[in-house]
């Protein structure tokens, strides 16, 4: 008689399977793929413990499982993550949107509660940070670039995704030399630069380093500092008089960045932002009246 499989046996079956393959979150990944594989919620998987799969189900879901295994990330399978509880579509062209990178949200939102201004959001990706501020701030009017045209695309369909297309404008550039400084049209810009430096690039997960965007995560030189420093130079003087510049960075980078920062002609204030986990995270420059 063929063995019947449940949800919940195979569940228990994929999760000890990704377990001995060394991932980090087997139960979560194995029911993230199960319900996107079964076209369901992973709270309803709870309720449906005791249904059996179909064959064409397990296939489904087997390939998912091999994927995984080869360490390409759940985000990329399912093509979705969640960012400031919003659902992005994601994919080989952008970076998996992280958690911390709320933190730089929630500044921007705490430095211009009320007035309208105009913001430019550089290295976009998925649009996760200008999405998320236009959700919250009706009245804002973003620029979004990027150098990745395919990029721009995934950031078009998630601006649409949550209806606020008509208020992000999308640009192909390299940093931000499409843009001209004279006179300076941003109140606030917002940038998540590369910044893996070589050393660190030797550290990370296979699901990184093989899988996700080359371009977005290598930011230069040993440290990993080089194109951070340059988009700071670069994007300082797009600023208005008391506009803001806020810069995600990485590990052990605070320093050289805080002192680039200091030499900024025009540099009123420069501090560093811890994020969630207490780790220093964002760059905050404000630039003098």
């Amino acid at each position: 008689m063929e063995e019947t499989w449940t949800i919940l046996k195979v569940l228990q079956w994929t999760t000890d399977y990704f377990r001995r393959k060394g991932l980090e979150q087997p139960r979560s990944d194995a029911e993230v793929l199960l319900a996107h594989a079964l076209g369901l919620r992973r709270v309803d998987l709870y309720l449906r413990y005791d249904q059996p799969l179909r064959p064409e189900e397990l296939a489904r879901y087997r390939a998912l499982i091999q994927r995984r295994a080869a360490r390409e990330p759940t985000q990329y399978i399912t093509g979705r993550q969640e960012f400031w509880s919003l659902e992005f579509q994601v994919n080989p062209a952008v970076l998996i949107p992280r958690p911390e990178t709320e933190r730089l949200v929630e500044l921007a939102l705490e430095a211009f509660p009320n007035e309208p201004i105009r913001v430019l959001d550089v290295g976009t990706g998925s649009g996760a940070i200008a999405v998320a501020l236009a959700t919250e701030r009706p009245h804002w009017l973003i620029t979004a670039c990027d150098i990745s045209w395919d990029a721009l695309l995934t950031a078009r369909q998630n601006a649409m995704r949550h209806g606020v297309q008509d208020r992000i404008a999308l640009v192909l550039s390299d940093l931000t030399s499409a843009f001209r400084p004279n006179p300076p049209p941003f109140h606030l810009i917002c940038a998540n630069p590369p910044y893996v430096g070589d050393a660190e690039w030797k550290t990370l997960a296979q699901e990184v380093a093989r899988h996700e965007p080359l371009r977005a995560l290598r930011g230069g030189g040993p440290d990993g500092t080089a194109i951070p420093i340059r988009l700071l130079h670069e994007a300082f003087p797009l600023l208005r008089p008391g506009g803001m510049l806020l810069m995600e960075f990485g590990k052990g980078q605070e320093r050289p960045l805080a002192h680039a920062a200091r030499q900024l002609p025009e540099a009123d204030s420069v501090d560093v932002v811890r994020d969630y986990s207490h780790v220093p995270r964002i760059l905050r420059v404000r630039k003098g009246h």
